[in-house]
């Protein structure tokens, strides 16, 4: 949502003036160097920080999949810089295409702007390891100054394949469920649908996880009976590992 107001943040940061008098209190008693007021009334009732969140869970799981494996060449398409990005960057180098631009400059980060959906300038057997988390969805709504195209994501995919050496990996996360297009932030895909697709463009799935809406990170021991069960949901996130055939 773009709009409205947080009302949980609001109650705390309420709850949080009575302490925030009484500290503020105790500690001008002491101190006599310049004092302004900034207060933060809601961090009291956090807590040390967000683990649980999709992002974070599918970012770390993925990132130890590549150190795992070890790739000679890993390309990453349109994944949070500061989630994924940074995980891979901690411990080796990697190098991201994004339609969007990047002003600053990264340690062990090479950027590329690119759109996938275009396949003009589009390498081919290029590396033999390519990620793209939670961004696949948005290809061709125009979310992130992309055009709008209905196929923008088939175009997407296909670009991303032909990226992959033969025997490379690629680890894809999207949302899976009933499918649909919530206009124009995301798609929904059917897990089986997405599958099929990327095995026209020679990517065999080896192995598929989800995250669910209780944000527990789940993997699958049946993939046919998994599909069919988060294909009834309204969402849920998937991650998908393909090889190149």
């Amino acid at each position: 949502m773009q709009f409205g107001f947080d009302p949980r943040r609001l109650f705390r940061s309420i709850r949080g003036i009575p302490r925030y008098i009484i500290d503020i209190f105790q500690f001008s008693k002491k101190y006599e160097g310049k004092l302004n007021y900034l207060p933060c009334l809601s961090d009291w009732h956090e807590e040390g920080g967000t683990t649980s969140n999709e992002y974070f869970l599918q970012d770390i799981f993925v990132a130890q999949k590549i150190y795992a494996n070890d790739p000679d060449k890993h390309v990453d398409i349109g994944s949070r810089i500061d989630g994924f990005v940074a995980h891979v960057a901690s411990f080796r180098s990697i190098e991201i295409f994004d339609i969007r631009p990047v002003s600053f400059a990264i340690p062990g980060v090479i950027f590329k702007q690119a759109d996938l959906m275009n396949a003009e300038g589009c390498h081919r057997d290029y590396c033999d390891s390519v990620s793209c988390l939670h961004a696949l969805e948005h290809f061709g709504l125009g979310r992130y100054g992309d055009p709008v195209d209905v196929d923008g994501y088939i175009a997407g995919l296909k670009n991303m394949a032909a990226l992959l050496k033969h025997g490379g990996l690629f680890y894809l996360s999207v949302p899976v469920g009933k499918a649909c297009v919530e206009f124009n932030a995301h798609r929904i895909f059917d897990p089986h649908k997405l599958v099929e697709l990327a095995g026209t463009q020679g990517l065999s799935l080896t192995e598929f996880s989800w995250i669910d809406a209780s944000r527990t990170l789940f993997h699958s021991a049946g993939s046919e009976q998994d599909f069919d069960n988060l294909g009834k949901l309204r969402y849920s996130l998937g991650i998908f590992t393909f090889v190149k055939q």
